[in-house]
């Protein structure tokens, strides 16, 4: 009965094995928390503007972009390899990005071009914090942030 549960036991431990440490705990908690708090800022803007994709989309995005590829990273897979990931990331971004997309009556009437392309560029930012480019994930952030607010301004 003991070496079920000591069987349990290293199986459980085998199985959570993939952050051996607390430097890849850390790691893995700022690049993942980063991606969160980014798309967040970019979502809050969306929110605060009455789009359909806020927040938790704007989050999500970012957060699911960052596993894809940290993930294979953990999993050791060449940095050289990973465009294929990306490719996959990028085409999927872009049917979540169409569905934000909205074509009315009037034939030049299309609106959630920008929300669309909000989604797309927090799919980045959460690539950029996953490969462990953090300052360049902020500065994209501040970026979008000066493109969504700012030039809106001069729009009117």
């Amino acid at each position: 009965m003991e070496s079920m549960w000591g069987d349990i036991y290293s199986t459980i431990r085998a199985e959570f094995a993939d952050v051996p440490n607390v430097k890849e705990l850390t790691r893995l908690l700022l690049r993942l928390t980063l991606a969160v708090v980014l798309g967040g800022v970019i979502g809050w803007e969306r929110e605060s503007a009455g789009k359909a994709a806020g927040l938790r989309t704007h989050m999500m995005v970012a957060l699911g972009s960052a596993l894809f590829v940290l993930v294979p990273l953990q999993a050791g897979v060449p940095l050289a390899d990973m465009s294929r990931v990306l490719q996959g990331l990028t085409a999927g971004i872009g049917f979540l990005g169409a569905g934000a997309i909205i074509k009315q009556a009037k034939e030049d009437d299309i609106r959630g071009l920008t929300t669309a392309a909000s989604i797309w560029t927090v799919a980045a930012i959460g690539v950029a914090c996953g490969l462990g480019r953090e300052m360049t994930a902020v500065v994209a952030t501040v970026f979008s942030l000066v493109i969504l607010q700012l030039l809106y301004v001069f729009k009117k």
